[in-house]
């Protein structure tokens, strides 16, 4: 069980710096990503812990939690290579090529892992993670219309969503060439 107390603490973390920012006089959300701007860039760390709202942060934090847990289970040795590695891509290529606005929340990263768990299938071609794939296909299937300026409403980061989504695949592809690359 200690092997999920970091989804524990982060979760936990996430709620207390949307409760700070409630109580204190300083708004954090002021340390979102901003693209291409020197103060944004600090947002590749922070953003993911920033939320606008309580159903912002819960719309993120279920679907966190339920990744995290599977990741956890089952890629319990490389879990936190992935989970930084798509957060900091995700987060780069938002600062590099996003719209030029405040982009908050973890949602960017949680496509990064809805993207990585459903490509791994694909890659690595094992039976665990097929199955894994094709549960996350079906169950996330609705997240291809976040990350379209189209099918989003306003307010919503879909190009964090498009670059959370693209560095999941390639954080899969380059753990599945490290992967064969090591056989």
């Amino acid at each position: 069980m200690s092997k999920f107390k970091p989804i524990l603490i982060i979760i936990v973390l996430l709620y207390a710096v949307w409760i700070s920012d409630m109580i204190f006089p300083i708004k954090l959300n002021a340390f979102g990503l901003i693209p291409r701007s020197q103060r944004g860039l600090l947002g590749i760390i922070t953003a993911p812990f920033l939320h606008g709202n309580l159903l912002h942060l819960n719309s993120n934090a279920i679907p966190l939690i339920v990744m995290l847990f599977t990741l956890i289970a089952f890629y319990e040795n490389k879990v936190w290579k992935i989970v930084v590695s798509v957060t900091l891509i995700s987060g780069i290529l938002l600062w590099c090529f996003g719209r030029d606005a405040n982009h908050i929340g973890a949602s960017g990263v949680i496509y990064g892992l809805a993207s990585y768990l459903i490509v791994n299938g694909l890659l690595e071609r094992k039976l665990k993670s097929i199955i894994i794939s094709i549960v996350f296909a079906t169950t996330y299937s609705g997240l291809i219309y976040g990350m379209t300026p189209f099918t989003t409403r306003p307010g919503i980061s879909w190009d964090g969503h498009l670059f959370g989504a693209v560095s999941g695949v390639l954080v899969s592809y380059f753990f599945s060439r490290k992967l064969k690359n090591s056989q």
